[in-house]
């Protein structure tokens, strides 16, 4: 089995609201640029460029297309088009034009994109995934769980995973 097939669409923040959140609302009294220091670092190491963080979107129906996107074998292209718009582009991703507009450019068929959420045919898939979040107290995106047990949470240096990786092939001598 590939890896990805065991990729998850986690919805992390359930509780905001359709049209988004303002950071600024969303974590009162936080340094909105200091919270996003360390990803840009990591971001930098890589080439990719995050922008401004000005308001949370609401990721649900994102994650709903991002199911559609797996069924029609473009899981991976519309995921890493989802980053990047809202990442980097800084564009309301539970927007239906901005999904619309990212499933075309994905050669996905947009309007059979919005018929399937409109339906809400892939509600379950996310709802089934939060129970499974809520077994294993996952509480931050990305997570890794290696071996069943061991968890990685956020945006680690490749150096985590290797010392740890390290240490669990030691471990199994």
């Amino acid at each position: 089995m590939d890896i990805r097939d065991d990729w998850l669409s986690f919805e992390l923040h359930p509780d905001t609201p359709p049209e988004g959140i303002p950071y600024a609302k969303r974590f009162p009294g936080a340094d909105i640029d200091k919270m996003y220091e360390n990803i840009r670092k990591r971001g930098d190491e890589f080439g990719i460029k995050f922008g401004p963080r000005l308001l949370l979107s609401n990721s649900h129906m994102s994650l709903e297309a991002s199911e559609y996107a797996r069924d029609m074998g473009k899981y991976e292209l519309f995921h890493e088009r989802m980053f990047y718009t809202y990442f980097t582009e800084s564009k309301d991703i539970g927007g239906m034009e901005v999904l619309t507009e990212s499933a075309r450019i994905c050669g996905l068929n947009a309007d059979e994109l919005l018929v399937a959420l409109k339906e809400r045919r892939y509600a379950h898939r996310l709802e089934k995934t939060r129970k499974e979040a809520g077994q294993i107290h996952l509480t931050g995106v990305p997570t890794f769980i290696i071996n069943g047990r061991t968890k990685v949470v956020g945006a680690q240096h490749i150096s985590v995973f290797r010392d740890l990786l390290k240490k669990i092939v030691d471990k199994q001598k």
